[in-house]
C-alpha cells in the first residue's frame, strides 16, 4: 500500500536531519518502491515554543506492506537513532520529527496510533510537500484531493520551497 510520511526539523543541520531520516527510512524492511520525495520547505514553526527556529519539511511516499504498528516503531526508531529523546516535549523544537500520514486508506485509531494523521489535512507544511507528489490524492476520511485541500486552507504559515531536490550541493 501507499504510505507517506512527514519530516521535519528545526535544530542542528535539518537538511541533514531530513536527508539521514529519509535514508534509513528507505532502508527499513518492507519499504518497497518507487520511493516519491517531495521538494523541500522551510516553513514558520507551529505551535512551538517562542522564538522556536524555522522548519524544513518534506513528506516521502513509497510502497509498504506490513504492520502499521510496527512500521510506526520502526519510524520511532529512526527517531532515536537521529537524535530525538523518547521523552521529547510536545510542540517544541527537534532535531527530526517523523510522522506517518498514511498507509492507503487505513482508518485506525487504538490509541497508539491514528490513521490518517488526524491535522495533516489542516497543515500547509504537510499539504505543500505531498502536493509536490499526490496532488490529485484523496486522503482517508476526506472528499477533495490535495490540491483542493490546499488550496481552500486558511493556513497563515509561510511555507517556502528550498530545495528540488535531496543531494548535496
Amino acid at each position: 500500500m501507499r504510505t507517506a510520511v512527514g519530516l521535519g526539523s528545526n535544530l542542528d543541520d535539518r537538511l541533514e536531519n531530513l536527508r539521514a531520516a529519509r535514508q534509513q527510512i528507505c532502508n527499513l524492511a518492507n519499504i518497497q518502491p518507487p520511493i516519491l520525495s517531495s521538494a523541500i520547505y522551510e516553513t514558520d514553526p507551529v505551535d512551538c515554543e517562542p522564538g522556536a527556529p524555522k522548519f524544513l519539511n518534506a513528506v516521502v511516499e513509497f510502497g509498504y506492506n506490513g504492520d502499521p504498528l510496527q512500521l510506526l516503531k520502526k519510524l520511532k526508531g529512526v527517531e532515536d537513532a537521529l537524535g530525538r529523546p523518547r521523552e521529547h516535549a510536545r510542540n517544541v523544537s527537534r532535531r527530526i520529527d517523523i510522522d506517518l500520514l498514511y498507509i492507503g486508506d487505513m482508518k485506525i485509531n487504538d490509541g497508539e496510533l491514528e490513521l490518517p494523521h488526524p491535522r495533516m489535512h489542516l497543515r500547509k507544511f504537510v499539504l505543500q510537500p505531498l502536493a509536490d507528489i499526490r496532488p490529485e490524492l484523496i486522503l482517508p476520511r476526506q472528499a477533495k484531493t490535495v490540491r483542493e485541500l490546499l488550496a481552500q486552507l486558511n493556513d497563515t504559515c509561510n511555507v517556502v520551497r528550498v530545495r528540488n531536490d535531496w543531494e548535496s550541493q
